[in-house]
């Protein structure tokens, strides 16, 4: 599967930008575009069942990784010089790291081990009711440290999101992604953060991951607390 892509800069492709579930290529609307000035060209996917991406309803974590690995081939014949995932993305991203190969990976509260086989009907109902809640009334009640952009870019790509596609991968094996240290990385975790607990953010120090705590963030850093988020990027 060849995935959807949004594209900035004029530079050729060497920055990765891969989105949490429910959201999109559009969720990177704000950050890609400073990446983009910097020099960098960025590329945005659509992950399986995500925005303008294809539905796919044997979806496992292999299966989107290979997508994600031929997509970015598709476009470069180098390897990122930086892949940032944030949540769902960033187990995606753990997950292609031997393949992927970047030179430097940013992961942003995305928890590295999947429990598996959850029970399909449970999980459709969930991300149905996710889906219901994210419309645009819905995000400012209860998202209000969204701006309006910030509020289309999640409405839009949940109303285009693929409930089939994520009771799939909920059903698949679950497995431990968590890097091994080959490659440079940082966690930028909010705090409190249920995924990155401290106890989880200690183990990854001790793999020699860098793990920058954000107080007060939410799940979306970006989208609370913008600035924060791209100085720890930068101070990394």
């Amino acid at each position: 599967m060849t995935l959807a892509h949004t594209a900035w800069g004029d530079a050729p492709p060497s920055v990765l930008l891969l989105h949490g579930m429910l959201g999109s290529a559009d969720s990177w609307w704000r950050v890609a575009p400073v990446l983009a000035e910097r020099g960098h060209g960025v590329v945005a996917l659509d992950l399986p069942g995500h925005g303008r991406s294809a539905p796919d309803r044997s979806a496992t974590v292999a299966r989107v990784v290979d997508a994600v690995v031929t997509t970015w081939r598709s476009l470069s014949d180098a390897a990122p010089r930086l892949a940032i995932g944030h949540s769902y993305g960033g187990t995606v991203l753990a997950a292609a790291l031997p393949s992927l190969t970047p030179e430097r990976a940013v992961f942003v509260d995305s928890p590295f081990i999947k429990q598996g086989a959850h029970d399909a009907d449970e999980a459709r109902a969930y991300y149905s009711e996710s889906v219901a809640a994210r419309t645009a009334e819905g995000l400012r009640a209860r998202r209000p440290f969204y701006s309006e952009r910030d509020i289309e870019a999640e409405a839009l790509a949940a109303s285009h999101f693929d409930v089939e596609t994520a009771v799939a991968l909920s059903a698949s094996p679950g497995d431990d992604w968590t890097p091994d240290g080959s490659t440079p990385a940082l966690m930028v975790r909010p705090a409190p953060s249920p995924y990155i607990t401290d106890e989880v953010a200690e183990a990854l120090r001790a793999r020699g991951m860098a793990v920058t705590d954000v107080p007060g963030a939410e799940h979306s850093l970006w989208y609370s607390h913008f600035d924060e988020f791209l100085a720890a990027i930068d101070d990394w």
